[in-house]
């Protein structure tokens, strides 16, 4: 599952740049112009880290990191500061509002791509790592496999997109609609039902040889990897 990376920037050439570059690197990226937008769209779709401009036009990128760190959803999500201020004292204030990281303008992609993989690995180690496990279901990303128990499980690509991002948050309750964006992806248009088949289909495979459903079905909220 590629990780999910908003890149909120007000320059349309370096907002492309940016979404160009880190696209190619394989994450999944949506911008936001301003800071409005961006306080939205991490209210619809959180993402796993944020690369911010200090100035935005609406609400300040230093407003927004604020905004963000007061949220239960997103105190934790890691924020990547970009600025043309480089005095320290404006280093410290972009830090001290909740930051992770920081970098002045003109900076390389190499760097900032560096910045992004070594921020996800401490905030997220799942969405680098080759294996994943809950329970007594664990995937190896590498080689393609799921086994359960020991035994293997045979899935389709939809289906097995599907369990990596459940096993990136086990016990957490997804709806369609957020299933639909993380695995389809956002500008696929297609039956809110699709995906009620795909997680029919997974919990057939996974469910097997086995008296203890790992998929839990949580009416009208969606659905769960839940093996506690």
């Amino acid at each position: 599952m590629k990780p999910h990376l908003l890149v909120v920037e007000d320059e349309d050439a370096l907002a492309a740049l940016l979404q160009y570059n880190l696209e190619k690197e394989g994450y999944r990226v949506t911008h936001a112009a301003d800071g409005e937008d961006a306080i939205l769209r991490m209210g619809e779709d959180a993402p796993d880290l944020v690369v911010l401009d200090w100035m935005l036009p609406k609400v300040s990128g230093i407003e927004v990191c604020r905004r963000l760190r007061g949220r239960a959803q997103t105190r934790n999500v890691p924020i990547i500061m970009l600025t043309a201020r480089s005095e320290e004292t404006d280093k410290v204030r972009g830090l001290d509002t909740g930051a992770d990281d920081y970098l002045v303008k003109p900076f390389g992609m190499t760097e900032l791509t560096a910045r992004v993989r070594a921020l996800l690995r401490r905030s997220r180690p799942g969405l680098t790592d080759d294996q994943l496990a809950h329970g007594d279901i664990v995937m190896d990303r590498v080689a393609h496999r799921v086994k359960r128990g020991g035994r293997e499980v045979k899935l389709g690509p939809t289906e097995f997109k599907l369990l990596d991002y459940f096993l990136q948050h086990p016990g957490r309750v997804f709806s369609r609609e957020r299933l639909l964006d993380a695995v389809w992806g956002p500008d696929v248009y297609i039956d809110l039902r699709t995906v009620d088949v795909h997680v029919g289909r997974l919990r057939k495979a996974l469910n097997a040889d086995s008296t203890v459903d790992a998929i839990r079905t949580v009416r009208s909220a969606g659905y769960a990897l839940d093996l506690s």
